[in-house]
């Protein structure tokens, strides 16, 4: 009787040991835990992890640069050219592991200008290649939040689309970015507050 009364005194103890605040802080931990940061841009530096490709290894006349504001984004911007067969511009991080095994999708905050944009993903460390588009559009002027499973991201080359190639693997991925196609010449801006991957998907929703 006696040790059944010294493990309820210490099962009292360890639970008032949790005081309110801090079971409070160990759930909002683990739904942290559920989305992993990849970029924030509240470092210039971050952006110079980021590389221009555009229509010009074909000949286009395309331009775009990718630029850090003074509100912590980044700002891809320029103008597309649908002459000498133009018709692309992108940006793309420098290859290197990002370690999102066991992650279902990305999540980006962005701000458009009514366009239509693919995110890009790479498994390889390779200027040309296999890459997985998911396309999204924007409304001009608007803060959007855009979730994006990686089962949807469809294998794509130079445009046309893979019937032969897996699925995408996560714990593969070396490469992200932006590209701007499918004929929609003029000046563009897609700003980018943060880019996250996510465990648990979640509903698209513009910002106020």
């Amino acid at each position: 009787m006696k040790r059944v009364m010294f493990y309820f005194s210490l099962i009292v103890i360890i639970l008032l040991s949790f005081k309110p605040e801090t079971l409070a802080k160990e759930a909002y931990k683990s739904m942290d835990n559920q989305e992993c940061l990849i970029f924030d841009f509240n470092n210039s530096d971050e952006t110079e992890d980021w590389r221009i490709l555009n229509d010009g290894v074909m000949g286009g006349l395309s331009q775009s640069q990718i630029d850090y504001s003074d509100s912590n984004t980044a700002i891809f911007k320029g103008t597309v050219s649908l002459e000498n067969n133009g018709g692309f511009a992108s940006t793309r991080t420098i290859p290197r592991p990002y370690d999102l095994d066991g992650y279902n999708g990305i999540l980006l905050r962005v701000k458009g200008d009514g366009r239509i944009y693919q995110l890009r993903l790479r498994t390889s460390d390779r200027l040309d290649g296999v890459s997985y588009r998911y396309p999204f559009a924007t409304e001009a002027d608007t803060w959007m939040k855009v979730s994006i499973p990686f089962h949807e991201c469809v294998p794509v080359f130079r445009g046309r689309i893979l019937e032969d190639v897996e699925p995408i693997r996560p714990e593969e991925i070396q490469q992200i970015g932006f590209l701007i196609s499918n004929k929609q010449a003029g000046e563009f801006q897609l700003e980018i507050d943060w880019i996250k991957a996510y465990t648990q998907k979640q509903d698209n929703f513009n910002f106020p």
